[in-house]
């Protein structure tokens, strides 16, 4: 089965399909807090949705503060993990950053994704710390230079 993934605008769009699909995963199965994951930015991103036979299974975003591009709120429905979706979400995201105009990608990973981000290209730069949901992450960032260091192999 072909996976598609389409861009949403903020403000632009209708959000009701990235919103589901973030409760299912961040509210209703890592009891994370609404007011935590809806924090009043979603209008201001770029959202990343994907499907597959028409089936919405994931999503995540791309946050511009004027200085860096950091995307976050990455997530795909339990009964799809696995299957690579993540990863194809995730390069899409980073795609559109590069395209915006970013040198370098942010990401506030869970401990536990630090491999994950690691086989994409990224690279931890910052100690553990633990969020405002009480989740532990560490920042890993993705610079578009040695991206394509990494294709030149």
């Amino acid at each position: 089965m072909m996976i598609e993934g389409i861009y949403l605008y903020g403000a632009d769009s209708d959000l009701s399909d990235v919103f589901e699909i973030r409760r299912q995963v961040f509210i209703k199965e890592d009891g994370i807090e609404e007011k935590y994951e809806f924090d009043g930015f979603d209008t201001m991103c770029v959202h990343g949705l994907i499907s597959v036979a028409g089936k919405k299974l994931g999503t995540g975003r791309i946050l511009f503060d004027g200085d860096e591009y950091r995307i976050g709120h990455i997530c795909i429905l339990k009964e799809e993990r696995g299957k690579k979706y993540g990863d194809f979400l995730v390069r899409m995201l980073i795609d559109k950053a590069f395209l915006s105009g970013a040198k370098e990608v942010v990401v506030g990973a869970k401990i536990n994704a630090i491999p994950f981000y690691e086989r994409i290209g990224f690279e931890v730069f910052s100690e553990k710390y633990v969020d405002l949901s009480g989740i532990e992450r560490v920042d890993m960032k993705l610079n578009k230079l040695s991206l394509c260091k990494e294709c030149k192999k």
